[in-house]
């Protein structure tokens, strides 16, 4: 599954003391958010590209506070196969988030479904959708960010979120259309 990447990978290696446990599940919940994936026992791997490294010094600050350290080496590899291990990984991490987000577009899309069904045409229930769908826009932004290698799923994802948001636009149409006078009954 090797894609060639056009950039440089960087190994990030925190130190943090076992207890408390939260200072060291603070820093991975932070390497997951910022889209690191794990390279080895205690190793994650990051591009080497401003999306990922701009938060570096938080995550170092993180680590500090915690009594630990954080290592930040550049990899160089002695054979073809090393980075691109690195590189299968990540794009298999990216892989299975973009599944996972599109599988989230299809439920949000079976509520809309469910809701015109149930003819429930309430702006209550217009509020929540709208809601559901920038959690939706949100979560697809972070993916990108920490997506700086151009996958034919990634580009199916965003597809699926103008379906989407086409689909809550329609079932806007009807909350509004059921609520609101027309101009004949005016």
């Amino acid at each position: 599954m090797t894609i060639d990447t056009e950039f440089a990978w960087l190994l990030v290696i925190p130190r943090v003391p076992s207890e408390p446990s939260r200072h060291r599940v603070a820093v991975w919940r932070e390497l997951r958010r910022l889209g690191a994936v794990p390279a080895a026992s205690g190793a994650w791997a990051i591009p080497d590209l401003p999306a990922f490294t701009e938060p570096l010094p938080d995550l170092r600050s993180l680590a500090e506070r915690g009594g630990g350290s954080l290592t930040v080496l550049r990899v160089e590899s002695h054979g073809d196969d090393d980075v691109a291990s690195l590189a299968d990984a990540f794009i298999a991490t990216r892989t299975d988030e973009w599944h996972e987000f599109i599988a989230d577009c299809g439920k949000f899309e079976g509520e809309i479904d469910r809701e015109i069904a149930k003819e429930k045409f309430t702006f209550g229930e217009l509020e929540e959708e709208e809601q559901s769908l920038e959690r939706l826009r949100r979560w697809h932004r972070d993916l990108l960010r920490r997506n700086p290698i151009d996958l034919e799923i990634g580009r199916d994802a965003t597809r699926r979120l103008d379906d989407v948001t086409e689909r809550l636009s329609g079932y806007s149409e009807l909350v509004f259309a059921a609520n609101l006078p027309t101009a004949a009954e005016s």
